[in-house]
């Protein structure tokens, strides 16, 4: 018995050594640094693979939006780096009718998600706008989204842009957006319709009429419907020219975003140490 434990001993010494594998110190470092809430936002599965992809890949120190400019500082002073002024991105939705202006709304019995919604024809005229049942406010882990009127609002003040209400909306009518000032505008319709059929299942959807494009060079109507360009954003254009000129009232302004750049009383985010209740999902184990 004590030769065979001497025996494994020793197995197990050999393994060790022969397996062992060394983890970049600075990879340990920035890791340490980031919030820790494996959220996603970053384009990661977690902060260990974000961290990694940092030092090995020179990923982008600025992906982390619960931490914000502060840990993005940190994580410069470990690389070596210079950290560049950036705009926060946060999300806006693109679509503002709620259960007033919305055409065809019918009584629903199924799964009470968007998810489970949006698989059944017949719940609203329009196709492309908000189903209202919250499965981006059931993603969102800081309470930043409500569901008014059946439509979905998001809290600017406690959105932290970790984007995971646009990978829950099963429309895809959540976009990320970088937000160059605290109010931005936001055409609020993602309808691709054509003006007739639009009118007709919608009161605010948009028409395509070009009015905005006609005031402001910063909006584009593609085929049946406005956008903004955000990479062409400035803040000094004047945005409320176009907002008064739309005849069906669809672009919006929204903002006053978190600022997320550290001020001089904040303090670091503190770091939530990775376990099951934040790694995994909610499942009832069957044996």
């Amino acid at each position: 018995m004590l030769l065979l434990s001497v025996s494994m001993g020793y197995v197990l010494g050999w393994a060790n050594k022969v397996f062992h594998v060394e983890i970049d110190p600075k990879i340990e470092k920035v890791n340490s640094v980031l919030p820790g809430v494996n959220c996603g936002g970053c384009g990661f599965v977690g902060c260990q693979e974000y961290a990694e992809a940092i030092v090995k890949t020179n990923a982008p120190i600025t992906k982390c939006s619960v931490g914000g400019k502060s840990c993005a500082a940190n994580i410069a002073d470990i690389m070596g780096v210079t950290l560049e002024s950036q705009s926060p991105w946060c999300p806006v939705i693109h679509c503002c009718s709620d259960n007033t202006t919305r055409e065809g709304l019918t009584e629903y019995r199924g799964d009470n998600t968007c998810s489970g919604a949006n698989m059944v024809a017949g719940i609203q005229s329009c196709s492309y706008g908000c189903l209202g049942f919250g499965d981006c406010k059931t993603a969102c882990k800081y309470g930043a989204i409500k569901i008014s009127g059946q439509l979905a609002v998001i809290d600017y003040n406690k959105c932290v842009g970790c984007s995971a209400c646009a990978k829950a909306c099963p429309r895809h009518i959540i976009s990320m957006v970088p937000f160059k000032t605290n109010n931005i505008a936001v055409v609020a319709c993602s309808n691709k319709d054509a003006a007739k059929e639009t009118r007709l299942v919608c009161k605010v959807g948009c028409i395509a009429c070009k009015a905005c494009s006609k005031v402001n060079e910063h909006y584009v109507v593609d085929a049946t419907l406005a956008r903004l360009d955000y990479d062409k954003y400035n803040i000094d254009s004047n945005f409320d020219a176009a907002i008064n000129k739309c005849p069906r009232h669809c672009i919006i302004k929204v903002g006053t975003p978190h600022e997320r750049y550290k001020t001089e009383d904040e303090v670091d985010p503190k770091r939530v140490d990775a376990d099951f209740s934040t790694t995994v999902d909610n499942t009832e184990w069957r044996g």
